[in-house]
């Protein structure tokens, strides 16, 4: 089928964020959006205690650094923002040929041999590693610092793909936490599933494993995962973690992974029978949104983190990159991945527990929310007058460290240091761990020649302008307000025959850009010096001159499973610090 037969074919992509999944109709011909719905998850992030409506009277206690999430929550962005985009639309629902998703990743699904999630499984919904293990699950740092000495001593060939170090938020570190720490839930559980897989699953009744997380996730490189010799170093009882619990078929990225199943048609209220697309990472369906399928545009997808995803037509090897899979992005390039792990988060945390009550009532008063009115403060700087330096590593750093026992710090504060002083260092801060992502990029012989945002923080002019003086960039912003949507229903035209590949389709329904920021050379002069001193604080505490960071860490994990054992032992309910 040609698009331009079928004048009026839709397709809809599905965006799981790490708060909210949000739906959007497509048309098909020229990419134009109809219609959108979102879903609030109702669980949200779980990080205190599994919730009670879930997991029954007496809500278990989590220790620090976890996140996990609810995976009902999924299933009702189907059922509630699928159809609030169809009826916005105001399309015939027969006029939908295909449907695809996007998730957050890595993010994890314990399940049963027929998708089962294993907190839906009696006796189990009171185990918190039954439930989905968020990206930003931090609690496997030390299965993921053993992963890293023990495949560097052995020099595995696949460590260089990873930028020499393996991620505490991804598959293999989050699988063998949970065998370590709950061996039963280890053994009941069928498949270790990313999510962007499982929604797939419950769309189409088949366990499709997706080539994009299977490469950037878990450790497939050249047609293989980590030997079982090397598994079973780490734990003899992990040794078959991959034929036993991970291995699956895998799919390219814009092929079908099946068809609408009935129950799933009931859901959404699409036709039975339609194509389903092969499921994909939020970040990495952007590029085509973005038309940035091609070497050297580095996309930034700006939101709780920050994914930068970028092709290449040869093979590096990037210190601290996220990973490099071969059609990662789009088949025929090397798919460059790198990131950070907090950024808007940052700003949130920030405005929630470091702005007095002052400051929220003079943003009420001017009409704005707190993040308006602070960034309007700060615009009326100049750079460098807050006498400020932050590092951007509240939620530690995934490039170019791959540490998530670093935690964030400002330099210079006073007395007089105000609240917009504190929230424009970190935002720059951000930035510099933007520019610190590029310059490995660039060192290690991967030329970076745009820099494209997509994601909800483009609308911060402030911030739009600060990367591009701190990159020396021209930044642009993608025109879509939908990104990774946009970019999930392009994949969806793919999957239903709409059109060859997904360059052919990214250039038709792609997004033209948004606005464009030039670098002012005076700006970019101040913040080069500004970024050295970044770099310093980065390297001290971050290349292991300050191990402080690590030792308080170690001090809360111990506070806090004090807490934890005087709470077993007594009826009184314990909180415990995040």
């Amino acid at each position: 089928m040609n698009p331009v037969d079928s004048p009026d074919a839709c397709v809809i992509g599905v965006d799981y964020g790490t708060l909210s999944g949000r739906a959007v109709v497509v048309r098909v011909r020229d990419g134009k959006e109809l219609g959108s719905g979102i879903y609030d998850y109702p669980h949200a992030v779980v990080t205190d205690a599994l919730p009670e409506d879930v997991a029954g009277d007496g809500a278990v206690r989590l220790p620090g650094e976890w996140a996990l999430q609810v995976p009902n929550d999924y299933r009702d962005v189907l059922r509630h923002a699928v159809p609030a985009a169809v009826a916005e639309a105001g399309i015939n629902p027969a006029a939908v040929v295909g449907i695809a998703t996007d998730f957050t990743a890595c993010t994890m699904v314990p399940a049963k041999a027929d998708g089962t999630p294993l907190n839906e499984v009696p006796g189990f919904e009171n185990r918190p590693h039954a439930y989905v293990k968020l990206w930003r699950h931090h609690a496997a740092q030390g299965q993921a610092d053993r992963i890293n000495r023990l495949a560097a001593g052995r020099g595995e060939e696949w460590l260089p793909r990873y930028g020499g170090l393996i991620s505490s938020e991804w598959e293999f570190a989050k699988g063998l936490q949970l065998l370590e720490e709950d061996p039963e839930a280890y053994a009941a559980m069928d498949h270790w599933v990313e999510a962007a897989d499982w929604i797939v699953w419950q769309l189409c009744g088949r366990y499709v494993r997706n080539a994009c997380t299977a490469g950037y996730k878990g450790i497939y490189q050249d047609g293989r995962y980590p030997s079982e010799d090397f598994l079973a170093a780490l734990n003899p009882q992990f040794k078959d973690f991959v034929s036993a619990k991970l291995e699956h078929t895998i799919g390219r990225l814009g092929d079908a992974a099946g068809t609408l199943t009935a129950e799933a048609a009931a859901w959404t209220g699409l036709p039975e029978g339609i194509a389903v697309a092969v499921g994909n990472v939020d970040a990495h369906v952007t590029a085509p949104a973005a038309k940035a399928v091609e070497p050297g545009q580095l996309v930034a997808i700006m939101g709780t983190s920050t994914c930068h995803v970028m092709n290449g037509s040869k093979l590096r090897e990037v210190p601290g990159m996220c990973g490099v899979v071969d059609g990662g992005i789009v088949p025929g390039l090397w798919g460059y991945e790198a990131g950070q792990s907090g950024v808007g988060d940052i700003f949130g945390w920030f405005t929630r527990h470091g702005v007095p009550p002052e400051y929220h009532q003079a943003a009420e008063a001017a009409g704005l929310g707190v993040h308006e009115y602070l960034t309007e403060l700060a615009s009326a700087q100049a750079i460098g007058q807050h006498g400020l330096i932050a590092l951007d590593w509240h939620s530690g750093n995934r490039s170019v460290l791959v540490d998530h026992e670093l935690s964030g710090v400002v330099v210079g504060q006073t007395l007089a240091t105000k609240p917009e002083d504190t929230y424009r260092a970190l935002l720059e801060a951000t930035a510099f761990g933007t520019r610190t992502i590029v310059d490995a990029f660039r060192d290690a012989g991967v030329p970076v020649n745009e820099f494209i945002v997509a994601g909800g923080l483009l609308k911060n002019r402030l911030l739009m302008q600060i990367y591009a003086d701190v990159t020396g960039l021209q930044l642009s912003t993608i025109g879509s307000a939908q990104g990774p949507a946009l970019g999930s229903a392009i994949h969806a035209a793919v999957a239903a025959g709409q059109y060859a590949d997904i360059r052919e389709a990214a250039a038709a329904m792609g997004s033209e850009p948004g606005e464009v920021y030039t670098p002012i050379p005076e700006n970019v002069a101040v913040y080069e010096e500004l970024f050295q001193e970044y770099k310093t604080l980065h390297d001290y505490f971050g290349r292991g001159s300050n191990n402080v960071m690590h030792r308080l860490k170690a001090l809360q994990r111990k506070a806090a499973g004090s807490l934890l054992q005087t709470a077993a032992k007594s009826a009184t309910p314990v909180e415990v610090p995040a």
